[in-house]
């Protein structure tokens, strides 16, 4: 593969990794603002369960000390394209990377992540989600 073909891949990885950290973000705000605003779709199991399975793993990662398979491979495409994974992005590369990584203490993001899940459970507990169709469903006799 040609270095030019790792950069779009890495790049294409970094937009997959914004896109997951964007829906549990903006996921969790979207909830609380359906619960106040009655958007019926915030309730909908599916969504509520992927929701929380997506931070789930980021939590699992973290408490058992695994860097994101997302970083790992996009690092690597970076350094097979010839490029130092902390530099030489295109512009918005570049800005996705600004949004989403910190310079912090590992354990820092640790205490982040479990906090974030935690406020995640809460909200299941105080804004339900509704049950999965096919539980409402009941055969007809």
């Amino acid at each position: 593969m040609s270095p030019a073909l790792h950069a779009i891949l890495a790049d294409a990885i970094l937009v997959l990794h914004f896109a997951y950290v964007a829906f549990v973000v903006v996921g969790f705000v979207f909830v609380w603002l359906g619960y106040f605003l009655g958007w019926c779709w915030v309730r909908n199991f599916w969504f509520r369960a992927l929701h929380l399975l997506a931070m789930g793993i980021v939590v699992a990662e973290s408490l058992l000390g695994i860097v994101c398979p997302l970083t790992v491979w996009e690092h690597d495409l970076r350094r097979l394209a010839g490029q130092d994974p902390g530099s030489e992005k295109g512009f918005i590369a570049e800005w996705v990377h600004r949004l989403m990584f910190f310079d912090l203490e590992p354990w820092v993001f640790t205490v982040i992540y479990v906090v974030f899940f935690t406020a995640l459970v809460g909200s299941f507990i105080f804004v339900r989600p509704g049950r999965p169709r096919a539980a409402r469903e009941t055969p007809a006799r």
